[in-house]
């Protein structure tokens, strides 16, 4: 017989005659489940939260009344407003304008990749919301400070840290960076993030003169990393035990030919490349200079750089046709995670994004595209080092973690990339099961006991999860998730 427990969560929602008192007027809604398992909101006290969006607050509120397992709706409104209740500090400038620092989760910093992917699910609730609204702009204009502070860096303090945790690294760090990893996607999310946002709302105030600085470092910064005339300004070591936190040949990683493509010294994973034209973040660079040429040419009427971004982009995306295709035996063509321009490639995939898996999600390849398919199969099979199988689950892992180790954003990535009804509702079956019952999406699981994970907060991984259950559901199919027994 079925039980009748408080919601999977009791939170409360605001509402206000005006967004000014939105967070001052509270009105309790209280919800049912049917699953005694679930009795408990994991989310932080309505007055402890960092930051409040009624959009958002409304949103889970009317999912969780759409979703009939009581585990995923409980899973849903703990994880999609993770980041904004736990990671966001908003504030206003020197000069009045919007300021927002992102922390990552557990470690105090801001990733341009993180949170860029962080906050990209709130975009499509901004016009609803004009508090979330400003948040975003001042998510978009501290990434581009950042940019203009060292488009090199991954990781930035919110404010200068002299003593910060990695001064010691052997690369020219400067006290408001956290770390220096050499990483293409740092300067691919917040064009990704910025253009998104300018689509849904159509405001263009964010593309400033710090908009136009932060695009000359991002082509000085592509165009010195193809190597073309030296080895680029670059170089990066670090005492430690771990071989891939730091780079070889003194700093400056493993050779390239330079043949068009952009070193990447430095995975999304911040794990080192072994060949550093890494392929997928090289895709993710094409399409994202081909999105901030649009803006500088529609926007800005600034023809000059938009030709510059556009022309990048074509001589990225030739490059990849002649040298990111390997034949392999099995699978026919398929693209490798990592090529040198001699002829050498890695035939792998890591977890984290832009990964090969993920090339449709973030807009790369398309998802027909015959090389994708085939790249598909290969990195969801025994034939990557780096896929693992057990009795929790199956996914794709990656040295940062280690043997065994599944990452739930590979999953998230097969979801998000497949057109398979069967396929999607295994990997949500899947989310739901790896969470060690905490009602979070972790780091990485180990394949054969989900009790073993990595990183119990990690505000990415949770928002993107809640991503993709909206996602299922505006693509009608929801009947598929309340199917999941």
């Amino acid at each position: 017989m079925k039980r009748r427990y408080l919601c999977p969560f009791v939170f409360t929602v605001l509402f206000a005659y005006g967004e000014s008192t939105y967070s001052n007027v509270v009105q309790k809604i209280e919800f049912t489940v049917v699953n005694d398992a679930i009795v408990k909101n994991n989310r932080p006290k309505v007055n402890e939260r960092l930051f409040r969006s009624k959009a958002v607050d409304e949103k889970i509120e009317r999912v969780c009344k759409l979703i009939s397992n009581a585990k995923l709706s409980w899973m849903f409104a703990n994880c999609f407003p993770n980041t904004l209740d736990t990671t966001v500090h908003y504030s206003k400038s020197d000069n009045g304008k919007p300021d927002t620092f992102v922390y990552t989760g557990d470690i105090h910093a801001m990733w341009l990749r993180d949170s860029g992917a962080q906050v990209w699910p709130y975009v499509q609730l901004a016009n609803s919301d004009s508090e979330l609204k400003s948040m975003l702009e001042g998510v978009i204009r501290r990434q581009f400070k950042c940019i203009n502070i060292d488009p090199y860096a991954n990781a930035f303090n919110n404010g200068a840290i002299p003593d910060g945790h990695w001064m010691s690294d052997k690369t020219d760090m400067k006290p408001e960076l956290h770390e220096r990893k050499w990483e293409i996607d740092s300067l691919c999310y917040p064009l990704r993030l910025a253009y998104h946002y300018w689509k849904v709302t159509g405001d263009t105030s964010i593309f400033d003169d710090a908009w136009i600085n932060a695009i000359k470092n991002i082509l000085i910064t592509f165009k010195d990393q193809q190597r073309k005339n030296d080895r680029g300004k670059y170089k990066f070591q670090r005492v430690t035990e771990r071989a891939l936190d730091t780079l070889c040949n003194d700093g400056l990683g493993t050779p390239v030919n330079p043949v068009g493509l952009i070193a990447s010294s430095f995975r999304p994973s911040d794990d080192a490349t072994t060949f550093q034209f890494l392929v997928p973040s090289n895709f993710f660079a094409v399409s994202s200079l081909k999105k901030a040429a649009e803006i500088l040419k529609d926007v800005n009427n600034n023809n000059e750089l938009s030709n510059e971004c556009t022309q990048l982009a074509n001589e990225v995306e030739n490059a990849l046709k002649k040298y990111a295709v390997y034949n392999h035996p099995k699978y026919g063509k398929i693209y490798a995670f990592e090529v040198d321009g001699f002829g050498n490639q890695m035939l792998m995939d890591d977890a984290n994004v832009p990964s090969l898996l993920a090339m449709p999600y973030l807009g790369d390849v398309d998802l027909n595209d015959q090389i994708y398919k085939n790249t598909r199969k290969f990195v969801w099979s025994n034939d990557n080092p780096y896929f693992f199988k057990g009795n929790a689950g199956e996914g794709i892992g990656g040295p940062h973690v280690g043997y065994d180790m599944i990452w739930p954003m590979s999953i998230m990535m097969r979801a998000f990339t497949s057109k398979d009804d069967t396929e999607i509702k295994q990997c949500i079956k899947m989310l739901m099961d790896t969470d060690a019952g905490t009602g979070f999406i972790h780091e990485s699981f180990n394949k054969d006991d989900a009790s073993k994970f990595t990183r119990a907060w990690f505000a990415w991984q949770n928002t993107l999860f809640g991503e993709l259950i909206l996602k299922l559901i505006d693509e009608g199919k929801l009947d598929l998730l309340n199917s999941i027994k």
